[in-house]
């Protein structure tokens, strides 16, 4: 069916909004990462007031010029394509001393990368154009891929959610290495991408860690209700949060099930997005609506308002072949956008603003595009004409598209995100252009979640590895790759592996180990250390029993209650009718990992000892011998804390631990210096160690969710920092 004449001029005018924007960002922002539209600037790490998780994109490799390579192809620009890719070979360098998200640098630059490369070598063996290019862009995407793997370097599989460019995860450089958990989708989006650069360059190695990222996922789903949660312990599988939707967090992870059995032709992944379809049909859909639940309780939703990345849905469904639902989402969220002049970042179910900002987000653009593809129906190119001319009206300014700070009053934000050049600018031209129109047969390319371009064709090309291993979860391995100057062949130690992953990390650099990045360590002799963990296996139903410290001397009379995890060994607190009561006294050496040069001190008290150096096991131990009544562990990892890290059983050292009869518990850091603080002040301290439910008072919960007793309230420490500044003049 043709486009009728009066919506032809909207193609036109797509590609003057583009060329404003790309033509903004080469002349005023290139090469850096993103165009600043109100200062007619480019955006460069470090030089700008850090935005916090949001740069964690920019990576100092141009990242909006890699992103909108495929659209120049898209809207038939194919001089400028080539110029572009010239650029990005002669310019670009991805060894960069720069934090990135590894979810961001997959879809954005891996993913980008790929899709020029595809849409180049096309060229090339059309022998019109692209006759010097010889792969660099592969060669790019292979050596970012190396980049990116070492965050794969888990216990679970599931990847860590930033990475150094230059120095891994692990190196002490890195500035990184404590992260705890990921969202769902930022640990299951990356399958696409990791799988195409497998079978583009031969390379077995990004599709297997992509796989076993999956089924991690998939195995962690919640068996009755066939849900996942948002966020999920990257170290021992674990849902930090479980609450259930098909917006941010979540949201690409479902969509990368459906689009990975369209490119691979794998129909595992077809069956698990069926399985987790029907689930979000049965609990989360209450057409038009789009509800989070909890993944343990779905019948109940758990919150009234809905989040604009969940827009992609609709496109997802006409994918699927669900058209009804599809239509009468979409719908829901035109009234929206007719309402507010965009989708507000989040908006309550009687469409008010939750979240007033707009970020000149695709996903509205993309849905309405499938909708019109799937439809044929001319009230979706008038719902594309009301988003361009949005766009022109209210986010059009001399330098570029802005972002709108507040959707109510209408007010500019000085951001331009590559997403707005990769995605927005495709899906509209492409909801207003022919088949014959394009330069390339549009039907035989999947879209990623950035709207890259991968090649179907991928689907007949045999994967460089036909294993989809799920690695068995009682006994659980991951690799480090070190570099070593001796001249032997390739051997493998096992070491003993907490739940986390680190003892055994401290264990190595005390042996003199450095722990580097796969593609430094290349260049020497290279080893392989096999970490085994002997996790402990619970039902999926089954929690961690929070223990308590609980400080009951003068001036604290039980009003310091601080969150504490168990172990596995040691004696058993639950069956401990008023707990364990002491005086704390701190260790020398503070790790406890060799002779005690306190032994008097601790005799008779509770002992603590930082964690780290080795095993908790062997702490206890030496603890245990120097008469000390049980041992408060204090992590070592600082600001750790149990409202951002999920508690854990501490577990023993791989041998026996019947010898060790002491209760153990352990505190995060933040909760420890709280601790820590009091013994400083106060020189003397005495604590209670016991079950938090039998905590001495009488415990009810408030209605602002704190725990509060007949003698005290009790904080996690990010409340005692929100309600402390509350009481503070603001400061920069």
């Amino acid at each position: 069916m043709h486009s009728p004449k009066c919506f032809i001029i909207y193609r036109e005018q797509i590609i003057e909004m583009f060329d404003h924007a790309y033509g903004s960002y080469m002349k005023y922002a290139y090469p850096a990462d993103e165009l600043m539209p109100l200062s007619c600037k480019g955006r460069v790490r470090g030089q700008e007031p850090n935005r916090g998780d949001i740069d964690e994109s920019l990576g100092k490799f141009s990242l909006t010029l890699i992103d909108t390579l495929d659209t120049l192809v898209v809207l038939n620009k194919l001089d400028e394509f080539e110029e572009a890719v010239r650029k990005v070979v002669r310019d670009i360098r991805l060894d960069n001393d720069v934090v990135v998200s590894v979810f961001e640098t997959n879809i954005r630059v891996l993913g980008g990368l790929l899709g020029a490369h595809v849409m180049a070598d096309l060229f090339r063996q059309q022998g019109e154009r692209m006759q010097w290019y010889r792969d660099e862009l592969l060669h790019m995407a292979k050596d970012l891929g190396h980049r990116l793997l070492p965050a794969f370097n888990t216990t679970s599989g599931l990847p860590y959610p930033k990475i150094n460019l230059r120095y891994g995860v692990l190196n002490p450089l890195s500035r990184i290495g404590t992260e705890t958990d990921t969202c769902t989708a930022c640990a299951g989006t990356m399958i696409l991408e990791f799988a195409a650069l497998s079978r583009l360059s031969g390379d077995s190695v990004f599709e297997k860690h992509a796989r076993k990222a999956l089924d991690v996922l998939w195995n962690r789903r919640q068996k009755e209700s066939d849900l996942v949660g948002t966020v999920i312990n990257i170290h021992n599988g674990e849902w930090i949060r479980r609450d259930s939707g098909v917006g941010a967090g979540i949201d690409s992870y479902y969509e990368y099930l459906m689009k990975a059995y369209i490119l691979l032709g794998d129909h595992v992944f077809l069956e698990r997005f069926n399985i987790h379809y029907n689930a979000i049909m049965k609990y989360i859909s209450q057409p038009p609506l789009l509800l989070n639940v909890h993944m343990h309780n779905p019948t109940v939703s758990v919150r009234s308002w809905m989040d604009s990345l969940l827009a992609f849905f609709p496109g997802l469904q006409v994918l699927r072949g669900d058209l009804k639902p599809a239509i009468e989402t979409h719908e829901m969220l035109y009234q929206v956008t007719k309402q507010h002049k965009f989708l507000p970042e989040a908006f309550t179910t009687e469409f008010r603003v939750h979240w007033g900002q707009h970020l000149l987000r695709p996903e509205f653009a993309e849905s309405t595009y499938y909708l019109y593809k799937a439809t044929g129906d001319h009230y979706y190119l008038r719902v594309g004409q009301s988003i361009v001319e949005k766009l022109n009206v209210y986010a059009r300014v001399p330098c570029g598209f802005a972002a709108v700070q507040d959707v109510r009053t209408g007010t500019h934000e000085d951001r331009m995100d590559s997403f707005f050049l990769a995605e927005m600018f495709k899906y509209l031209y492409l909801l207003f252009s022919e088949k014959s129109q394009l330069p390339i047969n549009i039907d035989d390319y999947v879209f990623t979640t950035e709207a890259h371009l991968l090649p179907v064709s991928l689907s007949t090309k045999q994967p460089p590895c036909q294993d989809n291993m799920t690695v068995s979860p009682q006994h659980n391995t991951f690799n480090f790759i070190l570099s070593m100057d001796l001249l032997k062949p390739l051997i493998e130690i096992e070491l003993p592996l907490h739940d986390n992953g680190m003892e055994s990390v401290e264990f190595l650099k005390s042996m003199g180990i450095s722990l580097m990045p796969l593609n430094e360590a290349m260049a020497g002799r290279v080893y392989q250390i096999k970490l085994v963990a002997e996790l402990s296996q619970t039902n999926e139903e089954e929690e961690v029993v929070p223990h308590i410290v609980q400080l009951i001397s003068p001036p604290f009379l039980g009003r310091t209650v601080l969150t504490a995890g168990p172990a596995k060994f040691g004696m058993d607190l639950t069956k401990q009718e008023h707990g364990v009561k002491g005086r704390v006294v701190k260790a020398l050496p503070y790790t406890a990992c060799g002779p005690l040069k306190n032994t008097i001190e601790i005799k008779g008290h509770i002992a603590l000892a930082l964690r780290g150096v080795c095993m908790f096991a062997a702490k206890a131990r030496h603890l245990q011998d120097a008469g000390a009544t049980g041992v408060i562990f204090i992590d070592h990892r600082e600001g750790s804390n149990s409202n951002d890290s999920p508690l854990f059983q501490m577990v023993g050292d791989g041998g026996s631990t019947a010898d060790i009869t002491i209760p153990l518990v352990f505190l995060f850091s933040c909760e420890g210096q709280i601790l820590l603080d009091a013994l400083e002040e106060h020189h003397n301290v005495d604590v209670l160690l016991l079950p938090q439910e039998r905590q001495l008072g009488q415990a009810q919960k408030s209605s602002n969710g704190r725990m509060t007793t007949g003698l005290s309230t009790v904080l996690h420490p990010r409340q005692q920092i929100q309600d402390a500044a509350a009481l503070q003049p603001a400061m920069g």
